[in-house]
């Protein structure tokens, strides 16, 4: 790896922690370059704002789930519901330590980016989990009346959803008070609740399990 990347992938890091932390708008390309212990002359050098580092930043994190879940469906020694539950760990992995606070911003300050991340979440719904379902369904461990489109949409759905803070807002106070626990623990059952409903009684057992 030449110095450059290197000291790019530096600056990734620490930008992606300060995002997470503080969202986007709180957080100042200052804050950046002081925590890397550089001008924020050279930093602009390296990217030319704010919202590129962003950028740069949910691109790489697309890239190592994309990796990450195509690895575990292509992996022939997996039993299904294994990959299935492998799988649905990795965006829960990936995605519940993001600050509710930094979707809101990108919804409000960065609508192209929210909207590329969107899109990656159905077309990765498509492209992978249609496929695992496949699988599922020519094992004879899952239900083969089920409509494959139907839990795709459903599965884009529910990830989306537990995205955006605005669409939890918009229900009683109780109902936001109840769903206060760690966000891997959403996206684990709210997944979950879809999945074992696909599976055969067979399968749901090695997927509780697993």
């Amino acid at each position: 790896m030449s110095k450059k990347l290197g000291l790019e992938g530096k600056i990734l890091d620490v930008a992606y922690r300060h995002f997470l932390q503080k969202g986007y708008r709180q957080t100042t390309m200052d804050d950046i370059a002081q925590d890397l212990g550089m001008s924020k002359k050279t930093l602009y050098k390296y990217f030319p704002g704010k919202l590129e580092l962003l950028a740069s930043c949910f691109e790489i994190l697309k890239t190592k789930m994309t990796a990450k879940v195509e690895a575990i469906l292509d992996n022939r020694h997996l039993s299904f519901p294994l990959k299935l539950k492998s799988s649905l760990t990795v965006i829960a992995t990936h995605l519940a330590p993001i600050n509710p606070d930094l979707f809101e911003d990108l919804r409000e300050h960065a609508p192209e980016i929210w909207s590329a991340m969107t899109d990656y979440i159905n077309e990765s719904a498509y492209l992978r989990f249609a496929k695992l379902i496949e699988q599922g369904i020519a094992q004879g461990l899952v239900n083969s009346r089920i409509n494959i489109s139907l839990i795709v949409m459903l599965y884009a759905a529910a990830v989306q959803s537990l995205l955006d803070p605005k669409f939890y807002s918009q229900f009683p106070d109780p109902i936001q008070k109840g769903i206060k626990i760690p966000p891997s623990d959403i996206y684990d059952q709210a997944i979950s609740i879809i999945y074992n409903g696909i599976l055969t009684e067979e399968a749901r057992a090695e997927f509780i399990n697993a």
